[in-house]
C-alpha cells in the first residue's frame, strides 16, 4: 500500500498526537525525504489516520505531524509506555536545530468534514 491510498476503517480517533521539529531551510527537501519514509511510513501502518504538515518559515521549516489513534492503549502500543515521550528517528540529531522533549496527546472533542488528505 502507497502512502496515498488508504484502508477503511471500522475504527474512530479519540486522540490525536502532535510532534513537531524544525530544520533549517537549506535542509528542508533533504529532511522531508528522510522523515517521510522514517518516520511516517511506520505510522501509516499502526495508527489510524496520519497528516504530514510543514511550514516554510524564512530560514527555517517546521515539520508537524498529527497522528489519530483508537485510545491511549493503542497509541502507547506504538510509541511505548510513555506516549507523550520522544522516539527520535535516528538521524534527527543530524537535522532538526533542537530535539523536542514531548509531543501533544489530546482528545479529540469534534470533527467534521474532509482533513485533506492526499
Amino acid at each position: 500500500m502507497t502512502m496515498t491510498e488508504q484502508q477503511p476503517s471500522t475504527l474512530q480517533p479519540t486522540i490525536a498526537r502532535i510532534w513537531r521539529g524544525r530544520v533549517r531551510a537549506e535542509r528542508a527537501d533533504e529532511y522531508e525525504t528522510y522523515y517521510m519514509n522514517a518516520g511516517i511510513t511506520p505510522l501509516i501502518d499502526a495508527a489510524l489516520g496520519v497528516q504530514a504538515l510543514r511550514e516554510d518559515r524564512g530560514d527555517e521549516v517546521e515539520f508537524i505531524t498529527i497522528s489519530y489513534w483508537e485510545d491511549v492503549a493503542s497509541m502507547s502500543r506504538f510509541a511505548g509506555d510513555g506516549p507523550r515521550a520522544i522516539h527520535h528517528l535516528e538521524r534527527d540529531p543530524e537535522f532538526l536545530i533542537e530535539l523536542p522533549t514531548g509531543v501533544q496527546v489530546l482528545q479529540i472533542r469534534a470533527a467534521h468534514g474532509d482533513t485533506g488528505g492526499r
